[in-house]
């Protein structure tokens, strides 16, 4: 079957020097960065982009794989996904973080999608504390509909272990993180295609609801969706996807694994979770084949 993953993290070496130059600590950025890979098990990136590329298209071919969209998680790392994009054009597609409370602008977006390494961005509103229909937003969302572009959106529950591990602070504010707040920036915006990742986490009716209102807004099936443990009644994955499957149908469900850190590479695990799922939830062949590579490919601009 043909696989595309819409929801991967690069998390390159500048990832990680990014991520430890805001933490407390001292000493050379080598020796704290193999400090951390002691203490939490992840393989940290080669200086080289080319080599940590080259072992991503590796995990994939390994998982047959045919295209994986990939996240800069931080802008430090927006040209690191930009170079690894361009060397394997075909097999990548780029997403940039951005904060639009931070001075990214929408001219510098504009530049950024110019080349068509990076096919749209990654908004976090929890974590930087706006609304994503208010005015902090809207020129990012002109520049976004001018292209016909994805904006991911998270919403739901926010846990992020590496600042933990790195004693980093917990800024995220989840009256933020409401996917009802998409509605009114979905229907300005109709030429802007808004994903929910991991099915609202958390907020799983209301991303239900989103979508319900609005036909350009999209869930993906990405992480482990431990979220479902929070949900009083609700019965499982197999259960998640039957009610997105009768509300959104299988043309608004995009498959993603949440990829992010060696050794675990590309998660094949969580494909097969999610297959068995979407079988017990009665996904036919067709519509198994929208979810794991049609609805992406679509997106993404893939098939011509």
């Amino acid at each position: 079957m043909r696989v595309i993953d819409f929801h991967s993290h690069f998390f390159s070496r500048p990832f990680f020097e990014a991520l430890l130059a805001q933490a407390p600590g001292e000493g050379d950025s080598d020796d704290r960065l193999d400090a951390l890979a002691l203490k939490t098990g992840i393989a940290i990136p080669p200086p080289s982009i080319a080599d940590h590329t080259t072992r991503w298209i590796e995990s994939l071919d390994e998982a047959g794989v045919e295209h994986m969209a990939t996240f800069a998680s931080l802008p430090e790392e927006v040209p690191a996904v930009g170079e690894a994009v361009r060397a394997e054009r075909g097999r990548l597609s780029g997403f940039a973080l951005v904060n639009p409370r931070a001075g990214h602008s929408a001219d510098d977006l504009r530049d950024l999608l110019a080349d068509g390494a990076f096919k749209g961005v990654l908004l976090f509103p929890a974590m930087h504390h706006y609304d994503i229909a208010g005015h902090e937003s809207e020129r990012l969302l002109h520049v976004l509909e001018e292209s016909a572009c994805t904006v991911f959106v998270h919403c739901g529950l926010l846990v992020i272990k590496l600042r933990d591990v790195l004693g980093l602070p917990r800024p995220f504010d989840l009256s933020y993180a409401n996917p009802l707040s998409i509605i009114p920036a979905a229907n300005r915006f109709r030429g802007v295609n808004f994903v929910i990742p991991h099915f609202g986490a958390g907020f799983f009716r209301e991303a239900l609801m989103a979508g319900a209102q609005c036909e350009n807004v999209y869930v993906d099936t990405s992480s482990s969706n431990s979220w479902v443990r929070t949900q009083p009644g609700l019965d499982g994955l197999t259960e998640v996807f039957a009610r997105s499957l009768d509300v959104l149908g299988p043309a608004r469900i995009l498959f993603g694994t949440d990829s992010n850190v060696f050794p675990a590479g590309w998660r094949s695990d969580r494909m097969e979770e999610q297959q068995a799922a979407l079988s017990a939830a009665g996904a036919d062949e067709v519509a198994q084949a929208q979810i794991f590579a049609g609805n992406a490919a679509r997106l993404l601009g893939l098939d011509g």
